[in-house]
């Protein structure tokens, strides 16, 4: 049976002095669920790893009971086939990611069942400061960093959505495409 590579978001983990767990003990976590080629990148919770082709909810319904075994935490997590990541990256909107001085970019991974074009209408934007955008998996979102104090993307975490949503910066996102890229490659 073949494998397929994977990343699983982790949300809350190592944020604010919250659930912190050291990522040679995420990926120990992870091997023991019984994935393969396991790796994690930078300390907020983004783990690649291989798995045999099951159902997505399956794969998160064991990660998650997993980390709260684990860890002692009731985890949420966003899992991502390589080949959805390379989707996320690809349908990005024209230009997006190209003036790092001038905008800051972020990617908003939604939660099944919730959906990338629904959860556009609940994210809260900043007429002339933010611009937010939605693709089949991924929610885009953008702001001016000159006027960062009145993006609305902060006010996101005070609203019910905000569960539902794991984000990345663009450059961590390209990040962990070009790794399950490589890893796909060997």
């Amino acid at each position: 049976m073949s494998t397929k590579r994977h990343v699983a978001l982790l949300r809350g983990i190592n944020v604010g002095g919250n659930n912190l767990i050291k990522m040679v003990e995420l990926k120990q976590c992870f091997s023991a669920l019984g994935f393969a080629d396991v790796e994690t990148y930078i300390a907020s919770g983004n783990v690649i790893f291989t798995a045999k082709p099951t159902q997505r909810d399956k794969l998160v319904k064991t990660i998650e009971l997993g980390l709260e075994r684990a860890f002692g935490y009731a985890s949420r997590v966003v899992v991502v086939s390589g080949d959805e990541l390379a989707l996320v990256v690809d349908e990005a909107p024209r230009g997006f990611g190209k003036e790092p001085k001038k905008y800051r970019y972020d990617v908003l991974f939604v939660k099944r069942p919730l959906v990338a074009r629904e959860a556009l209408a609940l994210v809260p934007v900043k007429e002339g400061v933010d611009v937010a955008a939605a693709g089949k998996h991924a929610l885009y979102f953008r702001r001016l960093i000159s006027k960062a104090t009145q993006s609305r993307l902060s006010r996101l975490v005070q609203l019910p959505i905000y569960r539902d949503i794991t984000i990345r910066n663009w450059n961590t996102t390209t990040k962990l495409l070009e790794r399950v890229k490589a890893e796909q490659s060997a």
